[in-house]
């Protein structure tokens, strides 16, 4: 690792023992005014709020103007967390809690003191109380607050915890007779170990902002792996022993039998996990080794994406729009699970739910729920399958339907017809790309003219990780990865923005954050629908590849990888190379991803740390 740049701030006794008066100090500079001032405070009395983050919800100062303010006036040093490359061992050396209630961060053991930065560099009590339990003089420094809890969800992890209570769980099996699907069921034993473990595998998983948490028993370990970004981290624990009282007590918390261990069960619970409210669907399926089981995260506090957040460029959304607001027809999202099909389709639902609109959905299961929508959670056990309760909406007057799956030939017939006689059917279908989706419906049996008459467009996604912000450099491509640009001969690598990331704390080390869509958006026009007339798929596919405007799923990814958004790995690992042949529009490159700020000068305020190597 290499080390960091030191950042001098003065301690406790070097001019911060006197009590600053926030307000009075910005009034005397004219940065706001006395009204506002005395506005901040009455609305300060209220929310209970600190004066400085009031002052920026109000808008009478902008947060980076405020740090820096505050960094003169106090003489001490702003540390951007963004760029600084904080030591997990270090920062651990003040316990969650007490970072959270004071909002503060160790940022480095220094030789007299420990740094630290302090969203309220003002607040003298936090001062002394850290300095108390860290037994060290406290230098400090400014760091924004939204920074503060971000480095707080990425370095206060619960592995450690998990894996801590995970052997304490193992302890008390090795040690006791009891069955612990009996003890599963006691549910005043709050404090039981497995409970503790799975509040802190739930909390771990939505503090890094995991959509999916596997459990899988091995022969001799226990994996538990988390979804985050598409890609799965995992952790392994040598207390397989722990996995049925896991599963005991995830079946009960769906509602599912915990005497079952042959066959396959679904359920879902809802938790409430710092202060957000998580929908998790459970799926158990038996394996060699014991009960295999995935939940699905859905964080229904953020609610549903408008479509301008879902990613599509500027053409595709415009197309995709012009669509869905037709009166009648099918429109398909299509895709493999996983890449954001359902957030595609909320979207657009978002766009259509109007009061003179009726709109019906049936789902499986009901992800979100919408108001002023008629939501149908299907129930094959007792026959309300999508073609059933599909038949019953055509009877309820709608003038929307969003069918969850196409998954049989009587459910693509009858929301193709729903389709031609009048209703605009929304639906997603598993295929690999756009062109091939109106030949899987014929596949399924659904006849050649009624695709042709029904079917109005088709929209295919994948989802691909984009390059960090805070740890991007500029990246030369390998042997591997310089063929596939070659096969793109009008892409202009002197343009191109290729960027990876190196790895820091912002990203896990992963060098991605976040993800974002690439999409295939191909609409079904009179020589395009002719062919589906003539079941001629040949001739649909190769009239599809010439349309004006039609770019495939790679190439959508490449013009993500030319912007410094995302990696040709990435691109590689979602579009592969099977499209190389396809003809491809000229590919510009736009405005790069945000890089990291280099050192700064001594006279700066803004302390950037280089990064580990």
């Amino acid at each position: 690792m290499t080390p960091h740049t030191h950042i001098t701030a003065p301690t406790q006794g070097e001019g911060l023992r006197q009590k600053i008066r926030l307000g009075d100090l910005l009034v005397d500079n004219h940065i706001i005014s006395k009204s506002q001032l005395d506005k901040a405070l009455a609305t300060q009395k209220q929310s209970g709020t600190r004066l400085g983050r009031t002052l920026i919800d109000l808008g009478y100062i902008d947060e980076k103007g405020l740090l820096d303010f505050l960094s003169q006036q106090l003489r001490i040093p702003y540390v951007d967390l963004r760029y600084f490359q904080l030591r997990p061992a270090i920062v651990k050396r003040l316990p969650e809690t007490l970072a959270r209630r004071f909002r503060a961060i160790v940022l480095e053991q220094q030789p007299e003191q420990m740094l630290l930065g302090f969203a309220d560099p003002t607040d003298l009590t936090a001062q002394d109380e850290i300095s108390r339990i860290l037994k060290a003089p406290v230098g400090v420094a400014i760091v924004r607050e939204s920074d503060l809890l971000a480095a707080f969800d990425t370095i206060y992890r619960r592995t450690e915890e998990i894996s801590s209570i995970a052997e304490e769980l193992g302890e008390e099996l090795a040690a006791s007779d009891f069955d612990l699907a009996q003890l599963a069921l006691d549910v005043d034993i709050a404090d039981a170990p497995v409970v503790r473990l799975l509040q802190s595998l739930l909390e771990d998983a939505v503090q890094i902002k995991a959509s999916d948490i596997h459990i899988e028993p091995d022969e001799n370990v226990l994996r538990l792996r988390l979804r985050i970004d598409g890609v799965l981290q995992e952790q392994v624990m040598k207390e397989k022993r722990i996995a049925a009282s896991l599963v005991s007590r995830l079946k009960l918390m769906a509602g599912l039998n915990i005497t079952e261990r042959r066959l396959p069960q679904d359920g879902r619970f809802n938790i409430r996990v710092h202060n957000r409210a998580i929908d998790v669907r459970l799926s158990t399926m038996p394996t060699l080794y014991g009960e295999s089981v995935v939940m699905r995260l859905l964080d229904q506090s953020h609610g549903v994406l408008d479509l301008e957040q879902v990613g599509m460029s500027a053409e595709v959304l415009s197309r995709f729009r012009r669509a869905i607001h037709k009166p009648h027809g099918m429109v398909l999202v299509t895709g493999p699970t996983g890449s954001g099909k359902t957030t595609t389709l909320y979207g657009a639902l978002g766009e259509l739910n109007l009061p003179g609109r009726k709109i019906i959905t049936i789902e499986d299961p009901v992800e979100y729920r919408l108001s002023r929508i008629n939501q149908v959670q299907v129930n094959p056990r007792i026959n309300l399958t999508f073609a059933s309760v599909l038949r019953t909406a055509l009877r309820q007057d709608p003038d929307v339907i969003l069918v969850g799956e196409i998954r049989d030939q009587d459910t693509a017939e009858i929301a193709l017809r729903a389709a031609m006689t009048g209703h605009l059917v929304l639906a997603t279908l598993h295929t690999n790309d756009a062109i091939s989706t109106a030949n899987r419906l014929m596949d399924m049996g659904a006849p050649g003219y009624l695709v042709a008459t029904s079917l109005e467009a088709v929209l295919a996604q994948r989802l691909v990780r984009k390059v960090c912000p805070y740890c991007a450099k500029p990246y030369a491509p390998d042997t591997r990865e310089q063929i596939w640009l070659d096969s793109f001969p009008e892409l202009d690598l002197q343009q191109a923005k290729l960027q990876k990331g190196e790895g820091c704390m912002q990203c896990n080390n992963t060098g991605y954050r976040g993800r974002i869509g690439i999409f295939e958006f191909l609409d079904i026009d009179k020589a395009l629908a002719e062919t589906l007339r003539r079941n001629d798929s040949s001739a649909f596919y190769h009239t599809a590849q010439q349309k004006t405007g039609f770019k495939t799923l790679a190439q959508s990814a490449l013009e993500l990888v030319a912007n410094g958004t995302t990696t040709i790995e990435e691109a590689l690992r979602i579009a592969g190379e099977a499209e190389l042949d396809l003809p491809r529009p000229a590919i510009t490159a736009t405005t790069p991803m945000p890089q990291a700020s280099p050192s700064l000068s001594p006279g700066d305020t803004t302390i950037a740390s280089p990064k580990t190597t």
